[in-house]
């Protein structure tokens, strides 16, 4: 299956298309969240985020959407993304990633992707919540 991820515009599947497109992106970012906000494993984690996670949900969601392929929504609202930028106000260390990685993986699961798709992307987002840390440890 991985052979079939290729990158946008080219003849094989995205990311996007292979989790199924805008409703699976949705339910995937709600899950993540619905874990981050109850997973005691998560605490520290939701402990940065507001009480209303109304903002980060629809902002992960639009963020992903064009991420892995598809409508590029977050940046038609706000540009592009300065992930890390953006992240710099808030405390992320080894902790703070891989707790964002348990929460995402496990949301995957949840949601039925594609054991090889959750390799694939969850390697990537390996990568992208690693370079996000800003704090030791």
């Amino acid at each position: 299956m991985l052979d079939k991820i290729g990158e946008p515009g080219s003849s094989k599947a995205t990311l996007f298309e292979l989790i199924g497109g805008t409703d699976n992106i949705r339910a995937l970012v709600e899950r993540f969240y619905d874990i981050m906000d109850s997973d005691p494993r998560a605490a520290e984690l939701r402990a940065v985020h507001t009480a209303d996670l109304s903002s980060a949900r629809e902002k992960l969601f639009m963020f992903l959407s064009g991420w892995t392929g598809g409508p590029q929504l977050y940046i038609e609202r706000y540009g592009h993304p300065r992930l890390r930028m953006r992240h710099m106000p808030f405390p992320v260390d080894e902790a703070a990633r891989d707790q964002w990685m348990y929460c995402m993986i496990k949301a995957m699961h949840d949601t039925g992707v594609d054991e090889a798709v959750i390799e694939k992307m969850g390697a990537a987002l390996w990568g992208v919540a690693d370079f996000m840390r800003n704090r030791e440890g």
